[in-house]
């Protein structure tokens, strides 16, 4: 195709997919399921027609931040975590623990959510009235008020910061909190495309996840901070390349602080690092945790943390698929869910899982570590019980790593875990689940037998021949 035509293209493209975007962000609600899923399609297909026609780095460059800028305005029309975002942020602003209470301790049951409970009065004595009247206005939109908060310090404080200087002005700390996110996407271009350099792949692999539709609806759209957790975990992994690991230990404790996900990533490092330096960079990584958890330091802490994530393990379900096969068979067996015991069976399967791939890992090179991870995220997800769309974000990003494109199909097939929020009920399409994960799985088993040629890492081959 000549040039000329091809540059038509790849603006054709780029507007229709603005058009998409705009209207994802302000004129479909999730409970319009057919229209979500219309928009999304429409912006995956252009995703794959932009990389598929050779678009250059530089336009993908310019072209991932202006469609991120469609959404500042906006208010997360797919998710309603942002709530709980500016709860959180909220007491953190005021000098309140947000892992000490849960909302329901604050907040009266069965009240128009009007006023604060007595607890909360005491613990709120001379803040702000506007701080007052804004918890209990946010009480009744909470998705989770009788939970204890599991987002971790990194996260509270951007929380903290937003509610803080915007407390009674949603749309205000909503596009605070979308700078934090747009700052760590404009970072993560830059490492992408240094650590594809450093491996010898080619630069604008980085657009595969920066155009990636999944990415920008569900990271500047719904504010997940899932794409600053991979940033961080991505910076730590160049700062190994350049064996700067004390550094690195100091990013990843950062990354873990922002989602709990990176651990998984320690045991890869234990072989390449050997047992002496992998201890201390453990050590350096857990003294990171430690300093930035110190602020919320209570005698309730774990316990409440604890529980949260017990919870998260025992009784929360969503878009699953080998828990849903085992809770079928459960059912036929003894006629109730046994979550309380699939759900931490199959967490301990996939640490079992993450710590032999890691013992069996080859070859040994840093180049090799994000496709070793993306498969150990990947049985990880397959074996969790809740796979809300966000969560697919770093399998996206480790993807372009791999010669694996399961993912990338993954992060489009998820859309239809949407359709749950047809009702108020959320009751989830089982068909569609299937289907989705019928695709998946057909697609990572062509990405495990395909006979093509694998790709071959110069760093591969330079330890070949050692």
């Amino acid at each position: 195709m000549p040039t000329s035509h091809l540059r038509l293209l790849h603006m054709l493209a780029l507007l229709l997919s603005a058009l998409a975007y705009a209207a994802l962000a302000y004129a479909t609600p999730r409970t319009q399921f057919g229209q979500l899923l219309g928009w999304v399609a429409v912006a995956f297909g252009l995703y794959v027609v932009l990389l598929k026609t050779g678009l250059s780095l530089r336009a993908g460059l310019v072209a991932a931040l202006l469609l991120r800028l469609l959404w500042l305005p906006a208010r997360p029309a797919l998710s309603d975590d942002y709530h709980r975002f500016r709860w959180d942020g909220l007491l953190v602003a005021q000098g309140v623990n947000p892992y000490q209470y849960r909302p329901d301790e604050l907040v009266p049951e069965g009240t128009a959510s009007q006023h604060l409970a007595p607890l909360a009065d005491s613990l709120f004595t001379g803040s702000p009235v506007a701080v007052q009247a804004t918890l209990a206005s946010l009480y009744s939109r909470l998705n989770s008020p009788h939970y204890y908060s599991v987002y971790p310090p990194i996260c509270q404080l951007v929380y903290g910061t937003a509610s803080g200087l915007f407390p009674a002005h949603e749309r205000a700390a909503v596009l605070l909190m979308r700078l934090v996110l747009l700052l760590a996407e404009a970072a993560m271009a830059v490492v992408l495309v240094q650590l594809l350099r450093a491996f010898r792949l080619p630069a604008h692999r980085a657009l595969w996840y920066l155009l990636n539709p999944l990415v920008i609806v569900e990271l500047t759209g719904n504010l997940h901070f899932e794409g600053l957790m991979i940033c961080l975990t991505l910076l730590a992994l160049g700062l190994l390349v350049r064996g700067r690991w004390q550094l690195s230990a100091g990013v990843l404790g950062l990354a873990v602080g922002t989602k709990l996900l990176p651990l998984l990533m320690l045991p890869l490092l234990v072989r390449r690092l050997g047992w002496q330096r992998a201890i201390l960079y453990g050590g350096l990584t857990a003294l990171t945790l430690l300093l930035i958890f110190l602020p919320f330091i209570s005698l309730d802490l774990l316990r409440n943390i604890s529980r949260s994530l017990t919870l998260y393990f025992s009784k929360f379900e969503f878009n699953a698929s080998v828990y849903y096969v085992l809770r079928a068979i459960g059912y036929r067996i003894t006629t109730y869910n046994e979550i309380a015991r699939i759900g931490p069976a199959l967490a301990l399967l996939t640490t079992s899982f993450a710590l032999g791939l890691a013992w069996r890992e080859k070859p040994l090179t840093w180049a090799r570590l994000p496709h070793t991870l993306l498969l150990i995220l990947a049985v990880y997800y397959f074996n969790a019980t809740v796979i809300h769309p966000w969560y697919l974000v770093p399998l996206v990003a480790l993807s372009v790593f791999s010669t694996y494109r399961f993912a990338l199909v993954w992060s489009g097939m998820v859309v239809l875990s949407y359709a749950a929020y047809q009702t108020s009920t959320y009751t989830e399409n089982l068909a569609l689940l299937a289907l989705e994960y019928a695709v998946v799985l057909a697609v990572l088993t062509w990405d495990v037998t395909r006979r093509s040629k694998p790709l071959i890492l110069v760093e591969e081959q330079q330890t070949t021949k050692k």
